[in-house]
């Protein structure tokens, strides 16, 4: 066992829910397959539904064999896993009912000093009557910290009746908000790429860089929740939270320390710079759409109003393109375009940043324009970075021939005999040792929402409906034309 590991009880409400079935179950398990895990750890399930802790524990398995399928159960790391199993029927709504969370946490009570992480896998209405149902059995103590799910509203005034219902029964230093993006690889190796890398951290402005894409592309489309997604549409579910924290790492300053203190900081200031987009601006800087009916691979496919359960009159977005300004010193002219969608031809996610072309050619006899370098950070499917440039072509003769050439770094080829963790791995690991720089401050999620609702207020003032476009294609053709104003293209259709 590995000896930094923190003896806690992790309590699990929601643990029937998708989240805890296809992520936090299956990242508790590999924590214990890598010793991570302290032997004195318990995981308490919670739900509505009344099992006993066999018929959890059998419940437990099942899942872990449907969702960790590149390898068989290890059957010394379940039985060890097995052992940490406790499971509570109850109603989160209920007050009273924490008494039998209570009960079970003190039934199997020992000498050993505990860290209590409550994990919210549960919708935000519910996150008050469970801080509410803590606090009256004393779960709300100085160890105790609480982890939550997004989304954290729909709005600045619901995300801060929310975090100020939380902050009533826990410390901000107890508040761990999640957003998954953060616990990946690639999004890590860009602390690493930036502040450890000078061929980066001296060309990392405006005197070096053209522009900046930001892509998170869905292949899939509403997957049967249809209700859930119409409340929220794309800028929401993704640029709220996703492609804000990856924009924030791109071009936050260099923080003075590797701590969540630090780290916030510098994503803060960049929040704050963000140029607003409003009436005034969204025509040019934002393209919002909805996909038709079309085609995800070789499958027919129906369009987001004809899914099933759709309401024939939404105008919710499935797609967001956005163009983003950061006033400030570093970034000033660097325009940062933002786009995800759902139903795009393949799932991608991706920061491709573009410096500015040489300013001299000296090799215009055989080609008249040298192209850009790129630098290519992939956050899924296949993680890694490429450096694209231009390198002689091999050979004799009178001039010299050149191509473009990639550096490819895949985590897989480059590491392929360490095993790339899941983020909610990462996650649940850092929230046990009581680490939040990787988790979003309370300020964070306010700024972010505060930028959001201008763009949300100034479409629906427009009165304009999304854009049409069909399933299978990388969005509205408006989206296109944005970038080709300033001279620009998108990655794919480099």
């Amino acid at each position: 066992m590995n000896t930094a590991a923190v003896c806690s009880d992790l309590i699990l409400f929601g643990t029937a829910g998708d989240l805890a079935r296809r992520k936090l179950i299956p990242a508790l398990y590999q924590l214990e397959k890598a010793g991570l895990l302290h032997k004195g750890t318990r995981i308490i399930g919670v739900a509505r539904e009344s099992k006993t802790a066999q018929e959890y524990t059998d419940w437990v398995y099942a899942q872990l064999e449907k969702f960790v399928t590149k390898e068989q159960i290890d059957a010394d790391v379940w039985q060890r896993f097995a052992n940490k199993l406790h499971y509570c029927a109850m109603d989160l709504g209920d007050c009273d009912s924490y008494q039998q969370l209570r009960q079970v946490i003190d039934s199997d009570a020992d000498d050993a000093e505990r860290a209590t992480i409550s994990y919210f896998a549960t919708p935000p209405a519910l996150f008050a009557a469970i801080c509410e149902g803590l606090a009256s059995v004393a779960l709300n103590h100085e160890s105790a910290r609480v982890v939550l799910e997004k989304p954290l509203g729909h709005d600045l005034a619901s995300s801060q009746a929310i975090n100020q219902k939380v902050a009533e029964y826990f410390s901000e230093s107890q508040i761990y908000r999640i957003d998954h993006y953060l616990g990946k690889e690639t999004v890590l190796n860009l602390l690493a790429l930036r502040f450890a890398n000078s061929l980066f951290t001296d060309q990392w402005s405006h005197d070096r860089i053209d522009n900046i894409q930001i892509t998170a592309a869905e292949q899939v489309g509403v997957e049967g929740r249809w209700g859930y997604y119409d409340d929220a549409g794309q800028l929401r579910d993704m640029v709220q939270n996703h492609l804000l924290q990856v924009l924030a790492l791109i071009a936050m300053e260099p923080p003075t320390r590797l701590d969540a203190q630090s780290i916030r900081d510098e994503k803060l200031k960049v929040l704050r710079s963000l140029r607003p987009i409003d009436a005034d601006n969204v025509a040019d800087d934002s393209v919002r759409g909805q996909y038709t009916d079309g085609f995800s691979g070789d499958t027919k496919v129906p369009g987001y109003l004809k899914e099933e359960g759709a309401a024939a009159q939404s105008t919710t977005e499935t797609f967001v393109a956005l163009k983003a300004h950061i006033d400030n010193w570093r970034w000033s002219g660097v325009p940062f375009y933002l786009r995800t969608g759902k139903r795009m031809p393949q799932k991608r996610t991706e920061v491709v940043i573009t410096f500015k072309p040489q300013p001299h050619n000296i090799f215009h006899e055989t080609i008249g324009q040298l192209p850009p370098n790129r630098l290519i950070i992939r956050l899924q499917p296949d993680e890694g970075v490429e450096i694209e440039m231009m390198n002689k072509v091999p050979g004799l003769g009178q001039r010299m021939q050149l191509q473009p050439a990639t550096l490819n770094l895949s985590f897989f080829k480059a590491f392929e005999n360490k095993r790339i963790a899941d983020a909610y791995e990462r996650l649940l690991l850092e929230a046990i040792q009581g680490n939040q720089y990787l988790f979003v401050h309370r300020d964070e999620v306010e700024c972010a929402w505060r930028w959001i609702d201008g763009i949300r207020e100034a479409w629906e003032n427009s009165g304009e409906a999304p854009r049409g476009y069909q399933a299978g294609t990388w969005g509205p053709a408006a989206s296109v034309t944005m970038l080709a104003q300033d001279g620009r293209e998108w990655d794919d259709e480099i």
